[in-house]
């Protein structure tokens, strides 16, 4: 399988089950919307490894966009990680790693970075971004309004 950019509404439709599964608090109709409204105003990239049989769910997912800051320049910034839980443990949230790691390279960024959640649910994903050679570099504060 290799990484494909959503371009349609059915491809977004398709990575639906596997965002869901990363983010519950959101419906299908309300993830749709925040990924159309996202893709046309901030640059948001949604990136997919297809299921074997193309009218099944996409196996995993990923979205991310290209940022610049003061301090790291070009980056390309990972929103979102998710693998459909039937599909976990078969390289493909790895396969995405890899493939937005070369899209930087590609687009001159200077790194890539990410949050992710502190909690046992995630630890399967904090190996896979040290075993990819991710930094932990510091602590992300929220202050909700």
């Amino acid at each position: 399988m290799i990484p494909t950019i959503a371009q349609s509404d059915a491809d977004i439709r398709l990575c639906l089950p596997a965002m869901l599964a990363l983010r519950p608090h959101l419906t299908s109709e309300q993830a749709f919307e925040q990924i159309r409204f996202q893709q046309a105003n901030e640059g948001f990239v949604l990136a997919f490894v297809p299921a074997e049989d193309p009218s099944e769910p996409a196996s995993a997912v990923m979205g991310y966009r290209t940022l610049n800051f003061l301090y790291s320049g070009k980056t390309i910034y990972i929103d979102d990680l998710s693998t459909l839980p039937s599909a976990r443990g078969k390289g493909y949230a790895s396969m995405l790693v890899d493939f937005v790691v070369e899209q930087a390279r590609q687009s001159g960024c200077q790194c890539v970075s990410l949050d992710s959640g502190q909690n046992p649910a995630r630890y399967d994903a904090h190996r896979l971004y040290l075993k990819k050679g991710f930094n932990i570099t510091s602590h992300h504060f929220k202050l909700d309004l």
